[in-house]
């Protein structure tokens, strides 16, 4: 099962992989191309956990079970913006 704390934890990894990428890519170790689409999957990512915790959030702040709540499509997710 999926805690809220889970979810947190594989944000802040998500966020360190992110700053290390654009680390690396400043010194020179990665290349522009392969930079921007780790980067885009990430965010990507990112935004599918925030919104899996929001809706944890809000079921449990409505009396359901924050268990029922599922990790959107990412095309979903990214349309939120739109």
């Amino acid at each position: 099962m999926t805690t809220d704390k889970d979810i947190l934890t594989t944000i802040s990894s998500l966020v360190a992989e992110e700053k290390s990428l654009r680390e690396r890519r400043e010194r020179g170790e990665t290349d522009a191309d392969t930079e921007l689409a780790r980067l885009r999957e990430l965010e990507t990512s990112l935004d599918q956990c925030w919104d899996l915790l929001r809706q944890r959030r809000a079921k449990e702040e409505f009396g359901e079970d924050p268990s029922t709540a599922s990790v959107r499509p990412a095309g979903e997710v990214e349309g939120y913006l739109s």
